[in-house]
């Protein structure tokens, strides 16, 4: 499986970001293209390779007309579900800008709706979050780590005024991540990157085992004597594991009533969560309890997790990296007794494949024809082609 280790020894950026996976291989040419073809404006991507204190590294940076706009998290994601980016990359950028949304309303005291965005909301950071996720997606990167993120001290001047570093939003974002202090001066750590890094990889740690492929380095914009100013990614084979990195949500509730159930769990699938299910479970002194479980992208953990504590009256939720192994599938239309079936297909590891029709079809058929599901079920099984041994 091909991963991508974030290695923040002098701090990230969304520059720094994009500029190492330049130096991974991602090309200027289709970075300018994507960047182009977003809808954010006029646009120029500037390439440029450069040294710090004796790296050489990629640096990457937008030149945009200069723009006046402070937004609001509803009017980056318009943005961003604006573009013609694919849509795990649209996911992607849009859960990093919740994160920092949600940092900032936690900092101010007030809700992710009204947060209002400043350098951040900017489309050079716009920019960034998109052009890092869709590099990610192009170089093929599957399962993202991060090694421990250095943060500066001192002070920083933003648009409310002059803040602490780490600034309070930016440590919000980086909650659960592994975070060093090497007494660098200065801002090492940006919201934008804490975001990127934080949306990725979820706070994961690299394997024990990795089998490394090529380095890249991406330079931020500052030139300080103390220390090469750079974020390095290391591109890598990960030996032992096979399939996706997600995460495992569960809470155990003895208060929710039963039809409020089916509800929480549908909060938690509009949260981002792949599944979610609910088990009974024997609790202290006897009590009849009831396991919330959720399987979640490491992109939409923090939405899941919120979405957990918020349709339940649960008071914690755990949560751990696992993986999960799944069939390739594919989604087939077949047109059968004039009723329109759509069929989950999936190839078998020892070759073969196996069908199932999708239940709202089926239920919809049933209703037109005046059969039972299960009947058109049975009916489908024998007509088509798709459940044949010798087909299939």
């Amino acid at each position: 499986m091909r991963g991508l280790i974030f290695d923040p020894f002098a701090g990230i950026s969304g520059d720094m970001t994009l500029g190492a996976l330049v130096d991974l291989g991602l090309a200027p040419a289709w970075l300018r293209a994507f960047a182009g073809s977003l809808g954010l404006g006029p646009v120029e991507v500037v390439v440029e390779r450069v040294m710090r204190r004796g790296i050489a590294a990629h640096a990457v940076r937008f030149e945009l007309p200069p723009e006046d706009a402070h937004r609001h998290l509803r009017h980056i994601v318009e943005l961003v579900e604006a573009t013609g980016a694919p849509a795990g990359v649209r996911e992607r950028a849009s859960a990093a800008f919740r994160r920092i949304a949600a940092a900032e309303a936690e900092v101010h005291g007030t809700t992710s709706e009204n947060v209002h965005f400043h350098e951040v909301g900017a489309r050079d950071a716009i920019l960034d979050v998109l052009c890092a996720m869709a590099g990610v997606a192009e170089l093929g990167f599957e399962a993202f780590y991060t090694r421990p993120v250095s943060v500066g001290r001192g002070f920083v001047d933003i648009a409310h005024g002059r803040y602490p570093l780490p600034a309070p939003a930016t440590l919000r974002i980086l909650e659960g991540l592994p975070l060093r202090d090497p007494g660098f001066e200065g801002e090492c750590t940006t919201p934008t990157g804490a975001a990127i890094l934080a949306t990725l990889t979820g706070g994961a740690e690299p394997p024990l085992e990795v089998r490394p492929l090529r380095s890249g380095f991406g330079a931020g914009s500052r030139d300080p004597a103390d220390r090469p100013n750079c974020l390095r990614l290391v591109a890598c084979d990960v030996t032992g594991e096979r399939g996706e990195a997600l995460y495992l949500l569960q809470a155990d509730v003895d208060d929710l009533a039963p039809e409020y159930a089916p509800p929480a769990l549908d909060a938690l699938l509009a949260a981002g969560a792949l599944d979610a299910v609910l088990l009974p479970v024997a609790m202290k002194k006897g009590r009849a309890g009831q396991r919330v479980e959720a399987l979640a992208p490491a992109s939409r953990l923090q939405d899941v997790l919120e979405a957990a504590l918020s349709s339940t009256p649960t008071l914690g939720v755990r949560y751990w990296p696992v993986r999960r192994l799944a069939l390739q599938r594919l989604e087939e239309e077949v047109t059968w007794r004039g009723q329109r079936i759509r069929l989950k297909v999936v190839a078998l590891p020892g070759g073969g494949k196996r069908a199932k029709p999708e239940f709202e079809d089926v239920a919809a058929a049933g209703r037109a024809l005046g059969m039972a599901p299960h009947a058109v079920r049975q009916a489908l099984e024998r007509e088509l082609p798709h459940f044949r041994d010798e087909s299939v």
